[in-house]
């Protein structure tokens, strides 16, 4: 689709019907703080591609960080590219446009590498899509050495077994090191040009480069992996993923893009912290991204006054996993004040913790407009949140709750996830039970228009936690499970919400699949499916056709408990933390035993610490 067309020609084709199609914005480049630089001065050109619509990429601080990161490398050059909207796509192909980038409008095929994120299972379809209205051959076998590189990072990196032929490596870990590393052996390379096996068995010495075709999987005569084995000398056989060791000095996006558009999360960023230790034994993220490392109080407000002076935003998100739990937090939001409130500068909390002192922290940010507050006990019992190792009790949510009436709001979110591991209707009715006392609480606290919104979930097993051995729960019991309490919620205090089943179903099939799930995304992009993270453009009558042509039963993905000893997709990926510990924790789920967040002064013995060489401060 590239042969022959340039970057103006696309100028010219898109201005003829631009304005008739959704948000042009999305589509035109040339915001506040774009970088445009001098293309054919680059040594190495990388598109870093989101495989979602421009609000949802744009609202993503991993793109930002690494848009600036590479660009402040005056020999090489990023721009963006996001997954054009239906509308959008259907007018390139109807006039033989090729996917181009924001900055420069180059072609896809022009560049050197493209570079996908990788937030969620349900984007694949995106991302084929997207190599396919680019004119890049889907198969990485099939490209040549005039097509770029496909590579890929991000959480869903960390099983990425179903896009194994589709990607030539991935990016596991903590990129703001790794990518440049990726793009001086680039340079070199076009310089001093290898075969595609050479480039890729240097590029597998660096650290958290996978090359799936490295890597040869077999199968037992049941389906089960038999074994995951090295193709190649001298490349490791269990990839670790990379890290950046000093938070404190690490690189931060203190010039980002400013949309013309309003995006999802329309505001300045400030990552306080990276990592969680609490444990949640349901939750990918915390495990991941271990081991906790926090930016000094010091270093946010220098970035605070960087972003304030080059974007205009006036509100400031202090991001993490879980905020709340960042040691300075409270001193940071008084300096953050402090300095700016006079200015209008107002600072929000993305993710607070299930106690009094996250409403104190609340009502110190929101001293004029009360927003709702979002609490997670995630369960409805206390049985139940000690198997998932939710650190909290009933009386925390009380409290916080009583704390948020008390200080003004009136309206509060419970998220909860159905289908957990060891569920019981009980446990659905203390759902019902907690929410019903939550509204009871705020009427005898005296606030009106109470609204209590109970957000119930489906319950994903991922890779690399201790539930990873966990089949989801039936198609069918979900759906009960959602009618049961929908029945039961009919106080008109409380609203309820909660997730498609079809498209859980599917999430839990591609997070927990292996490499046979290529030739169903390779069905599904064929049969028009895209955006299925939208529910308005979900389709599983397509996708249960892509199964069925690519001979592949989804229920063996999603509804089947695995062993211990199983060969599990992602055996050959490590996130630094031992497979006996997510063993162990697995046990203790069952055991409906608690193990304390590390920060309390006690190890827990998962080994990030040690395999990835860190050192940490367990009070910090």
């Amino acid at each position: 689709m590239t042969q022959g067309i340039t970057r103006e020609m696309i100028q010219e084709k898109i201005t003829r019907f631009l304005a008739q199609v959704q948000k042009p914005g999305r589509y035109i480049g040339n915001e506040w703080n774009a970088v445009h630089k001098d293309w054919d001065a680059a040594e190495v050109r990388i598109a870093l591609a989101f495989p979602d619509v421009y609000e949802v990429g744009m609202s993503h601080l991993g793109m930002r960080l690494l848009y600036e990161v590479v660009n402040r490398q005056a020999e090489y050059i990023a721009e963006r590219v996001f997954a054009p909207w239906t509308d959008m796509e259907q007018r390139m192909r109807a006039e033989r446009i090729p996917l181009f980038s924001l900055e420069s409008g180059q072609p896809l095929g022009n560049f050197d590498l493209i570079g996908f994120s990788l937030q969620y299972e349900m984007s694949f379809s995106n991302l084929l899509n997207m190599l396919d209205l680019a004119g890049i051959p889907l198969d990485a076998a099939a490209r040549g050495p005039e097509d770029p590189w496909i590579i890929a990072g991000g959480p869903c990196a960390y099983n990425p077994e179903p896009l194994a032929p589709f990607i030539d490596f991935f990016l596991l870990g903590e990129s703001e090191e790794q990518l440049l590393q990726v793009l001086a052996l680039v340079a070199e390379h076009k310089k001093k040009p290898l075969l595609r096996e050479d480039f890729l068995r240097e590029a597998a010495q660096l650290p958290g480069v996978y090359v799936p075709e490295f890597y040869q999987v077999t199968y037992k005569t049941d389906g089960r992996i038999d074994k995951i084995e090295r193709k190649v000398a001298g490349i490791p056989a269990q990839v670790q993923k990379a890290i950046v060791k000093d938070f404190d000095a690490a690189a931060f996006p203190e010039r980002p893009v400013v949309p013309y558009v309003e995006i999802i999360h329309d505001r300045m960023t400030l990552e306080v912290m990276r990592g969680c230790l609490r444990g949640c034994r349901f939750c990918q993220a915390g495990m991941i991204y271990r081991p906790v490392r926090e930016r000094s109080p010091e270093t946010l407000l220098k970035q605070t006054e960087a972003l304030l002076q080059a974007t205009g935003y006036q509100e400031v998100s202090l991001t993490s996993l879980s905020s709340g739990d960042y040691s300075c937090i409270q001193p940071l939001i008084g300096e953050i004040l402090d300095h700016y409130q006079a200015q209008g500068v107002n600072v929000s909390l993305p993710s607070l913790r299930l106690d009094s002192f996250g409403v104190r922290l609340a009502e110190q940010v929101q001293k004029v407009r009360k927003a709702g507050l979002t609490f997670a006990p995630e369960a409805g019992s206390q049985r139940l949140r000690n198997v998932i190792n939710k650190g909290v009790r009933e009386d925390h949510l009380m409290e916080a709750a009583e704390a948020a009436f008390r200080a003004g709001w009136s309206r509060i979110k419970l998220y909860f996830m159905i289908g957990l591991p060891t569920e019981t209707w009980e446990d659905l009715d203390g759902i019902v039970s907690l929410a019903q006392r939550v509204a009871d609480l705020g009427t005898r606290c005296g606030r009106r228009n109470i609204t209590v919104t109970v957000s119930a979930s489906s319950f994903v097993p991922k890779s690399h936690t201790p539930f990873q051995w966990e089949p989801q729960d039936r198609r069918e019991s979900l759906r009960e499970k959602q009618q049961y309490l929908r029945d039961k919620l009919r106080d008109r205090r409380i609203k309820y919400s909660y997730h498609d089943v079809p498209t859980s179903f599917l999430e839990a099939v591609l997070a927990k699949g292996d490499r046979r799930l290529a030739e169903v995304l390779r069905a599904a992009q064929r049969h028009g499916c895209r955006f299925d993270g939208w529910s308005e453009h979900f389709d599983e009558a397509r996708w249960l056709l892509s199964f069925q042509e690519a001979g592949v039963d989804p229920e063996f993905y999603a509804y089947r408990r695995k062993d211990y000893d199983e060969v599990l997709p992602w055996e050959h990926i490590s996130c630094g933390i031992h497979k006996d510990f997510f063993v162990t924790e697995h046990r203790r789920a069952l055991q409906e035993t608690l193990t304390p967040d590390c920060r309390g002064g006690t190890c827990s013995g998962c080994g990030v610490c040690n395999a990835l060489a860190v050192d940490i401060d367990l009070k910090g």
